[in-house]
């Protein structure tokens, strides 16, 4: 037993020989490194996360219909902001691979255009989203008792949603640089605020009113500029490998562009398919009623605590190997790769007894509905079994990113997201009757199908050859 854990997590079992360009650091060194850039990007991911659940437990209180009207705006919401996040996978990597090579310049020039583009596509996407909000959430699929709420809620977020794209630029690029302690603190500092607006807001306290779904769409815009001058001020008055100055130049120049635009094109068929297939499968979901699809979101948002954690590792993972194969190291960014997906499978086990044992008391907490309770104490087990795959998936998933490999993980979410999920979800749901449990069903078979596919592509090691 101690030589299988052993080989399961010891870097000498994690490249091959030949494989080998150099010294090697011992295991408690390359767990070492691997923890100290990857604790403030998990700790961040699961923080904001927890955080995420009390707002929707604060929403919980107004009902199941509350909680829909919210729910149904998350993926029209991340339709929006796909242009940006794909922009910041681009950002990250070019970020990373410049680090590894100590060419500071380039890495603030990458951060400047990068910040240009993002403004200037944030302000069209956000007008985009107040004009057609009404089209977009009834396609999302919401039901008749929920689309005014959702309609005003989702026109809300969209203005907080330019303060959001800014912010997210720069952590991305804090993040390539190895600065995951930055993103975490702004992150967390904005969620905070967005909960005390909560407070104030949804239910009337302190002498404010009670605006219900409406004070919680204002608690968010607010969280969401306070995120984004926090991260401002992080490249602005501070001493760090990025820096925002006066007399640099802002001018846009065709090869910082073209090498974020190189990863940041895949990045964005990949977000789309992520989006259209999510966007679909929500849209199919919403279908089965307002208490089901009330009790999928409180499942999916205690789902986003294990995979919180699985980003935050494929956030340090996407840094270490870019930085790696900055430094001409392969092999290194083999094994970190690795090692932050031990890391990942270990937490995930974790969930796993976690989700099963206090099924029944997380899901209490968001609502005191029995049908609720029920049902998603059932889908909780389906969740825990998935804990282990998902956050594995997350960090291989992460590593390929971070290497520039955007091309085969866009074609990943194809086939998986864009294709699998909504199909086993309508499979599953309507035709063989399953309701919300096949949809969680198609959930697993996403999951596992992502892991098997990109787990394959990075142990055969073409993407430690890939150049920015």
């Amino acid at each position: 037993m101690t030589n299988l854990i052993k080989r399961i997590y010891s870097n000498k079992y994690m490249v091959k020989a030949e494989n080998i360009v150099g010294d090697i650091p011992s295991d408690k060194e390359i767990y070492k490194n691997a923890a100290e850039v990857a604790w403030p990007s998990a700790l961040e991911a699961v923080l904001v996360q927890l955080i995420s659940s009390a707002d929707l437990i604060m929403v919980g209180s107004l009902g199941p219909v509350a909680i829909s009207a919210v729910g149904i705006t998350t993926q029209p919401r991340f339709i929006l902001l796909a242009v940006i996040l794909s922009l910041n996978i681009g950002v990250t990597a070019v970020v990373a691979r410049r680090r590894g090579e100590g060419n500071r310049e380039e890495a603030n020039k990458t951060l400047r255009q990068s910040l240009l583009i993002c403004a200037v596509l944030s302000v069209i996407l956000s007008t985009l989203g107040i004009i057609y909000a009404e089209p977009l959430i009834i396609f999302a699929g919401a039901q008749s008792d929920v689309v005014e709420s959702a309609i005003i809620y989702f026109r809300i977020i969209c203005i907080g949603n330019f303060f959001t794209s800014l912010s997210l630029t720069i952590n991305a690029a804090q993040r390539g640089a190895g600065n995951t302690k930055i993103s975490m603190k702004t992150n967390v500092a904005a969620n905070l605020v967005n909960l005390f607006f909560n407070y104030l807001l949804i239910n009337g306290h302190l002498g404010f009113p009670a605006l219900g779904v409406i004070g919680a769409a204002i608690a968010t815009a607010i969280g969401n500029l306070i995120g984004f001058l926090l991260s401002l001020k992080s490249v602005t008055f501070a001493y760090h490998f990025l820096e925002l100055k006066r007399n640099q130049s802002w001018k846009l120049e065709k090869e910082t562009i073209q090498s974020i635009l190189g990863i940041s094109g895949s990045a964005f068929v990949e977000q789309v398919f992520m989006r259209v297939g999510f966007f679909t499968t929500n849209k199919l979901i919403a279908g089965l009623g307002t208490v089901d699809f009330a009790t999928h979101q409180i499942c999916m948002n205690l789902v986003s605590i294990s995979f919180a954690f699985g980003d935050g590792l494929g956030i340090a993972a996407s840094a270490l190997v870019g930085q790696s194969l900055g430094a001409k190291r392969g092999d290194l960014a083999t094994i970190y790769g690795k090692t932050l997906q031990r890391i990942a499978l270990t937490m995930g086990l974790m969930f796993v007894v976690i989700f099963i044992t206090g099924r029944y008391f997380l899901i209490s907490l968001y609502t005191n509905d029995a049908a609720v309770i029920l049902a998603g104490s059932q889908i909780m087990i389906l969740i825990a079994f998935t804990s282990p795959i998902q956050t594995s998936g997350v960090v291989i998933s992460g590593s390929l990113r971070g290497a520039g490999d955007t091309k085969f993980v866009a074609l990943t979410s194809f086939i998986s997201i864009g294709i699998v999920r909504p199909g086993a979800t309508w499979l599953f749901c309507y035709p063989l009757g399953l309701g919300l449990i096949g949809a969680w069903i198609a959930f697993g078979t996403d999951q596992s199908l992502r892991l098997i596919i990109n787990y394959t592509r990075f142990i055969k090691g073409n993407w430690t050859k890939i150049t920015i």
